[in-house]
């Protein structure tokens, strides 16, 4: 399960990225702010699908809640962006944006984030095995 979780937090790293790219194309393409714009609402989707995911590696498998705290930081934050963006607040949105790459490309380098507290067991009343422990 947390391999599911990688790969979410891999690919809100790239929507966050393609996002910070069809940025760059709004301002030199007629079109660009349709793409940019499905960009955002890329990640949107991404970092709620990060947080379904991140909650399902912490109950039904035994990880870390600090996973779904992330998640759910990181899903305000990508409202708040959208919003900023929505209302054309350009002196919040750009630093935002840069902020939102820069944390997921730190969640996407920790991967003891992700992985189970050491010693304990995914299922109550049992102990670890030895290969968890």
């Amino acid at each position: 399960m947390t391999t599911f979780l990688r790969v979410t937090i891999a690919l809100q790293t790239l929507a966050a990225f393609l996002s910070a790219v069809t940025a760059g194309l709004l301002l030199t393409t007629p079109h660009g702010h349709v793409l940019h714009s499905a960009s955002a609402y890329t990640v949107w989707v991404v970092a709620v699908g990060h947080v379904v995911v991140a909650g399902l590696v912490w109950r039904p498998g035994g990880g870390s809640p600090r996973a779904v705290l992330l998640a759910a930081g990181f899903l305000v934050l990508v409202t708040a962006q959208v919003f900023l963006g929505i209302a054309h607040v350009k002196a919040l949105h750009v630093p935002l944006g840069v902020l939102l790459f820069g944390v997921s490309l730190v969640q996407l380098s920790r991967p003891s984030a992700c992985l189970p507290p050491r010693g304990r067991s995914r299922r109550p009343g049992r102990r670890a095995s030895r290969v968890a422990a």
